[in-house]
C-alpha cells in the first residue's frame, strides 16, 4: 500500500503555496508549522518573511489567509493571531479519513513512508567480553543499540549489526596459563551442548577463574613473565594455547545469548565480530598510516597528534596505535573495523553505540580515519554516547558490597517485581501466564526507563518507579494497549469502522491528530538517533487515550454509527501503540 500524506504534510502544503502566491519570493519558504493548544497547528513562518521583506506582519498574514481554501475536507478554519501566526483548524472528517487510510494499510506500518534514500549503516552496538560476566554498565548499549537498529529498518536502511566484543589481548595469556598452572580450579564444560544447559554457571566460573588469574598477574612477576609468553603464543597461532581460547570464547558466546535472549533481543553469531576479526588487518593499517605520514613514531611507539587534544601538562596526548613493544592497541583494531565497515560492507554511515567515557578515543579514532582517507565526505562515523546507570542514591550503580551489579540479577530482580504487579491486578491469568505477562512487563520496565532518557543523559535506576502503574513507564503503555484489546473482546460482532461524517469530540480530535503524527516521530527519531522522543511520543499517546476513555464512552456511545467509530479510534491507536513499542524492543501483550 501506499503511504499516507501525515496531515501537517497536507497543511504544510497548502501554506507553502499560499504563502508563495501572496509573496512570489518566499516560493519555497517554511510556514513553520508545529502543534499548538490554541488550535490543532500554528504556523510561525510569516514573522521572518515580513522581516526579510519589510512588510506588516499580520497584514501579510491576513493577505496569505485569503489565499487559503477553508471550510473544505481538509481545513476547517484558519485565523491570524498575535504579530502574525496562523493558527490551523483541521477538519474532523480529514482526521478520520487519513486515520482510516492508516488503518487500511495491511503492511502494518500504519501508511507511514520509508526514507526516501535509504543507505547503509553500520552500527556497533552490545560489546560484552570474553570469560566476563555482563554487569550494569553493559545494559545501555544493548537496549539503545537494539531499538536503533529497529527503528532504522523500519525506515528502510540497510542496517548491518556488529557486536565488537572484547575476545583478544594481554588477559587471555593471562587466563589460558592460569587455567594450564590449575586446570582443578575449573570444571570445564567439555563441550558447547553441555555448557548450553547452565551458560549462566559455567559464566560464573570463569569469571571467578578471570578474577584470581588477574590476582595471581598483579601479585606475582614470574607468573606474570609466563602470561605475557603465553599471548605472544596466542598471537602467533600455537595450536593448544589457540584451542583454549576458542573454548572461552564459544562458552562466552552461550552466555552471551542466554543474557541477551533474557533481554529479548536478537543477536546472531554472524554478526559477532569481535577485536580478534580484526587481526589479520593490524600490521597493514599502521603501515598505511605511517606511510601517509598521519602517523609518526614517537618513542618507539606509533602515533597520530592533534593539535587541540592536550594533557594537563600542556603536552600534546597523541593516539597510540602500535606500542613500542610493537603489541597494537584499541585503536588499531578500531581503525581496521573502520576500514572493512567501509570498504567491505560499503557503509555510509557508522554508528557506534558507546559510553560516554569513550568520546575522546572515538574524537581521535575519527579525525585519524579522515586523514587517511578512510571516511570520506559521503560517510559519516558518529558515537551515540550515552551517559551511567545510576542507584537511587544518585552515585554510579553497585551492589551493598560495592561490587557492580550483574545484569542476570538485575533482570531477575525486575521480572520478579513485575510479575508481582501482574499477579495483583490479573482477573483471568493463569499461573503460566503471569509468568510469561511478568517477564514481558518487567524487561519491558527496565529498556523504557533507559531509553525514554536521553541516551547522553545518566539515569537513576529505580525498580519500584519503573514497574509503576502510574507516570511514564512502560507498565503504563502496556497496561493501555491492553485496556483497548478488552475493550475490542468486549465489542463481540460490532467491528470497528470509520465513520468521517460524524463530529469529534475534542478528546477525539486530540487523539486522532496525535496518532496521525507516528510516521513524523519515527523519521525525526531515525534522524537523530532519539529513541527517547519516540517514548515521549508513546507516553503522550497513551495519556491522550486515557483521557478519550474517560470523556468518550465507547460500548456505550449515543449511536451504533458512533460505537464503531469509537471503536476504530481505540484499535488506530492499539496499533500504533504496538508498532512503536515493538520499535523500542517492548512487548505488548493483549492481556494484563
Amino acid at each position: 500500500m501506499a503511504s499516507v500524506t501525515s496531515l501537517s504534510d497536507s497543511v504544510q502544503q497548502h501554506l507553502a503555496s499560499a504563502l508563495s502566491a501572496t509573496l512570489p519570493e518566499a516560493a519555497g519558504a517554511d510556514p513553520l508549522l508545529r502543534r499548538s493548544d490554541r488550535a490543532d497547528f500554528q504556523a510561525n513562518g510569516i514573522l521572518a518573511l515580513a522581516k526579510k521583506a519589510k512588510a506588516n506582519p499580520r497584514e501579510l498574514a491576513t493577505q496569505v489567509v485569503s489565499q487559503v481554501a477553508t471550510g473544505t475536507e481538509l481545513i476547517k478554519d484558519v485565523e491570524v493571531s498575535g504579530p502574525g501566526f496562523l493558527n490551523i483548524t483541521i477538519a474532523d472528517q480529514a482526521i478520520t479519513r487519513n486515520l482510516a487510510a492508516r488503518y487500511a494499510d495491511d503492511t502494518g506500518r500504519l501508511g507511514v513512508p520509508y526514507a526516501e534514500h535509504p543507505g547503509t549503516t553500520v552500527i556497533d552496538y552490545a560489546q560484552p567480553n570474553v570469560a566476563k560476566e555482563m554487569h550494569v554498565g553493559h545494559l545501555r548499549s544493548a537496549v539503545i543499540g537494539d531499538s536503533v537498529v529497529q527503528i532504522l529498518e523500519f525506515t528502510g536502511e540497510n542496517v548491518v549489526r556488529r557486536h565488537h566484543i572484547g575476545d583478544w589481548g594481554t588477559q587471555f595469556g593471562m587466563l589460558i596459563q592460569y587455567l594450564d598452572e590449575h586446570p582443578h580450579e575449573l570444571d570445564h564444560k567439555a563441550s558447547a551442548e553441555d555448557a548450553a544447559a547452565s551458560g549462566e554457571e559455567a559464566m560464573s566460573n570463569l569469571d571467578r577463574l578471570y578474577k584470581a588469574a588477574r590476582r595471581k598477574f598483579d601479585s606475582d612477576d614470574e607468573f606474570k613473565t609466563r602470561a605475557r609468553r603465553r599471548v605472544v603464543d596466542l598471537q602467533a597461532g600455537d595450536p593448544h594455547t589457540l584451542a583454549m581460547w576458542q573454548k572461552f570464547v564459544d562458552e562466552s558466546k552461550i552466555y552471551f545469548f542466554s543474557v541477551f535472549e533474557k533481554l529479548d533481543m536478537e543477536i546472531r553469531d554472524t554478526d559477532i565480530v569481535g577485536e580478534s576479526g580484526y587481526n589479520d588487518m593490524l600490521a597493514e593499517t599502521c603501515r598505511l598510516l605511517e606511510e601517509s605520514g598521519v602517523a609518526v613514531r614517537s618513542e618507539g611507539a606509533l602515533c597520530v597528534f592533534f593539535e587541540d587534544i592536550k594533557g594537563p601538562d600542556g603536552n600534546l596526548v597523541p593516539l597510540i596505535v602500535q606500542k613500542s613493544d610493537g603489541g597494537y592497541g584499541y585503536a588499531a583494531t578500531d581503525l581496521s573495523a573502520i576500514r572493512d565497515r567501509v570498504f567491505g560492507l560499503k557503509a555510509n554511515t557508522l554508528l557506534y553505540v558507546v559510553d560516554a567515557r569513550q568520546s575522546l578515543h572515538f574524537r581521535m579514532v575519527f579525525e585519524t580515519a579522515r586523514r587517511a582517507g578512510w571516511l570520506g565526505e559521503d560517510v559519516t562515523a558518529t558515537q551515540l554516547a550515552f551517559g551511567t546507570v545510576l542507584g537511587k542514591d544518585g552515585k554510579p550503580f553497585k551492589t551493598r558490597e560495592g561490587e557492580t551489579v550483574r545484569l542476570v540479577d538485575l533482570l531477575d530482580e525486575a521480572i520478579d517485581r513485575a510479575s508481582a504487579v501482574v499477579r495483583e491486578k490479573a482477573q483471568d491469568l493463569s499461573e503460566e501466564e503471569i509468568a510469561e505477562r511478568g517477564t514481558q512487563v518487567g524487561i519491558g520496565a527496565v529498556k523504557y526507563a533507559d531509553l525514554s532518557t536521553s541516551a547522553n543523559r545518566d539515569y537513576k535506576f529505580d525498580l519500584d518507579q519503573m514497574v509503576s502503574l502510574n507516570g511514564d513507564t512502560s507498565v503504563y503503555l502496556q497496561y493501555a494497549y491492553a485496556r483497548i484489546q478488552s475493550i475490542l473482546r468486549k465489542a463481540g460482532e460490532v467491528r470497528p469502522a470509520a465513520h468521517p461524517e460524524l463530529e469529534l469530540a475534542d478528546a477525539e480530535r486530540a487523539l486522532g491528530l496525535h496518532v496521525d503524527a507516528f510516521g513524523q516521530t519515527v523519521s525525526e527519531t531515525a534522524a537523530e538517533y532519539a529513541p527517547h522522543k519516540l517514548a515521549a511520543y508513546l507516553y503522550q499517546l497513551a495519556s491522550l487515550y486515557t483521557t478519550f476513555y474517560d470523556k468518550c464512552p465507547v460500548l456505550k456511545a449515543e449511536t451504533p454509527d458512533q460505537v464503531e467509530n469509537r471503536l476504530f479510534l481505540c484499535d488506530v491507536t492499539a496499533r500504533t501503540l504496538h508498532q512503536g513499542m515493538a520499535l523500542l524492543g517492548i512487548r505488548t501483550p493483549e492481556k494484563l
